[in-house]
């Protein structure tokens, strides 16, 4: 059962899985989705999952859900009762901002998760409610910043290059990336092995901010893009999720250049 599945890394995973599982999905704004009968139509701030839940009996629960915090952490909350009960395990798609208070180096699955960001202790605050389950009830992914060929951030950066608008970029931050090609591969992986715990799914390199969108623009659309460059520090400042005890095998485990190449058009 996929929370989000009409988003779209939601999406990706369901069109991963589909020809693999008994797949089903919620959505909320997309469309085309009414007469799918392994979609459900639910909106977490007005209702609830329990009869969603009590129809499919998942037996995997993948949360991939976006919008309003307060009712998600609602929504979690009622996750981690029903999963004590019932024949069920969960995996969150959390974010590499749980650690954006460190600025000074990569971070690890089980490094003290810190954030001063809204977004990131937002993260945080659903992980901790999950790490009150058994370890084998859930699957916490970290995930870098998530591009695809028709990722809403890709086609942001090809709106600002059509209309000759500055990007804004981060040359003090550096990163690691993924791409949905390569995130429902690992994911699926992730799945066909049962594997539990804390996973960082990024690239096993490290790149700038400013020097990836520059080089994925040159390698989009073989011309440089115009850049706005935002220094939020004065030093080098990290915003970066590695493995190092959960490692996945070397192949589907991408380098940036990797997920570039995964975004050419050409």
């Amino acid at each position: 059962m996929i929370l989000g599945a009409s988003g779209f890394i939601g999406n990706a995973l369901y069109k991963e899985l589909a020809p693999y599982y008994k797949i089903f999905g919620t959505f909320y704004s997309s469309k085309g989705y009414e007469k799918n009968t392994h979609f459900f139509e639910y909106n977490h701030e007005k209702s609830g999952l329990k009869q969603i839940l009590r129809e499919v009996k998942p037996k995997l629960i993948i949360s991939a859900l976006r919008g309003d915090f307060s009712s998600q952490l609602e929504e979690h909350l009622f996750l981690v009762n029903y999963l004590k009960i019932s024949n069920c395990r969960i995996m969150f798609l959390s974010s590499a901002n749980v650690f954006d208070s460190f600025r000074h180096y990569p971070s690890y699955e089980y490094d003290k998760t810190l954030s001063e960001s809204i977004y990131g202790h937002f993260k945080i605050k659903i992980e901790n409610q999950l790490m009150h389950l058994p370890v084998g009830k859930y699957i916490i992914i970290r995930l870098p910043m998530i591009f695809g060929i028709s990722a809403p951030r890709t086609l942001e950066i090809d709106e600002a290059l059509k209309n000759d608008l500055a990007i804004e970029v981060f040359p003090n931050t550096v990163i690691n990336v993924n791409s949905d090609v390569r995130l429902r591969q690992q994911i699926h992986y992730l799945i066909n092995h049962k594997k539990t715990g804390i996973y960082h799914l990024g690239s096993s390199d490290l790149i700038s901010h400013f020097d990836f969108i520059r080089t994925l623009i040159e390698r989009r659309h073989n011309k440089s893009g115009i850049f706005k460059q935002v220094f939020t520090s004065n030093t080098i400042r990290y915003l970066a999720t590695l493995p190092k005890e959960n490692k996945l095998p070397n192949h589907i485990q991408p380098s940036y250049i990797d997920v570039l190449n995964d975004l050419s058009l050409r």
